[in-house]
């Protein structure tokens, strides 16, 4: 009689390389940037809708705010500039729960890719996402009569800067896309906390304006900190100060957040 050995089928490593990790990030962006050709909605959120906002608060406010709309458009895209950018935070949570609740983490844990792959991915399409919408809403703000009056140096900065913030409240993002039970509750809280924020900040109408009481909370909101830094860095003003409060108020987010958003994310993947 002979004995029969049998060898155990390899079990697929946890651990990944750098290079893989990178890879496997690259392909999950990928994949969530080719959904916006299946999504129009999407579509709809990254390209037509800041379209809209602009014309809308140029056209409707922006003679009763500033007594023309050139002059209102001039003060007034830096600020939407900073409004869709924080709006659209709200698409990696509603990614993320997406793809909880229809099984796709399900799937990718029984994959051999690195653990952060997925969720590295989605923010790192969701930042070419910005960088996307910016560039259109700066285009077209310049077709409407816009113009930066201080350097090509400082667009770049601005665009930066909201890339850094726009990272920084992801984490925030993130935390609710993996609580929420469905997408819908994501869009609605989030909603809930970011439009507050923004409209009572300086992105779209001076802050001197309002009464005061709430002049005292824009004062320390950090939509209005960023606004007046995006609107220096495009049409001059005080660039400093509101630049680093801004980037205080990102690290902040990011230390608080951050902790709680990776212990969540591991619990799904």
């Amino acid at each position: 009689m002979t004995a029969v050995t049998t060898t155990a089928p390899p079990v697929a490593a946890r651990r990944v390389g750098p290079g893989a990790a990178g890879r496997q990030t690259l392909t999950l962006a990928w994949r969530s940037l080719v959904q916006i050709k299946h999504n129009p909605w999407e579509l709809l959120d990254l390209s037509i809708q800041p379209i809209m906002f602009l014309l809308l608060f140029t056209y409707v406010f922006g003679g009763a705010i500033s007594g023309s709309t050139g002059d209102y458009l001039q003060f007034a895209l830096p600020g939407l500039l900073v409004q869709n950018a924080l709006f659209y935070t709200l698409s990696t949570a509603i990614g993320l729960n997406t793809d909880i609740t229809k099984g796709v983490f399900d799937r990718l844990r029984s994959l051999p890719i690195a653990r952060v792959a997925p969720l590295a991915g989605r923010v790192l399409a969701d930042t070419f996402k910005q960088v996307w919408a910016f560039a259109l809403l700066v285009g077209f703000g310049m077709v409407l009569g816009f113009r930066v009056t201080t350097s090509a140096a400082g667009l770049l900065g601005a665009l930066a800067l909201l890339v850094v913030v726009a990272l920084a409240m992801s984490w925030m993002s993130v935390l609710i896309g993996l609580k929420a039970s469905n997408p819908e509750k994501v869009q609605m809280f989030s909603f809930s906390v970011m439009m507050p924020l923004t409209f009572t900040s300086s992105a779209l109408v001076p802050s001197a304006t309002f009464p005061s009481w709430l002049q005292a909370w824009s004062d320390v909101n950090p939509v209005t900190h960023l606004a007046d830094a995006i609107r220096g860095l495009l049409i001059g003003g005080e660039v400093a100060g509101p630049m680093l409060v801004s980037l205080l108020w990102s690290a902040g987010f990011t230390v608080v957040f951050a902790p709680l958003a990776i212990r969540v994310f591991r619990n799904h993947i």
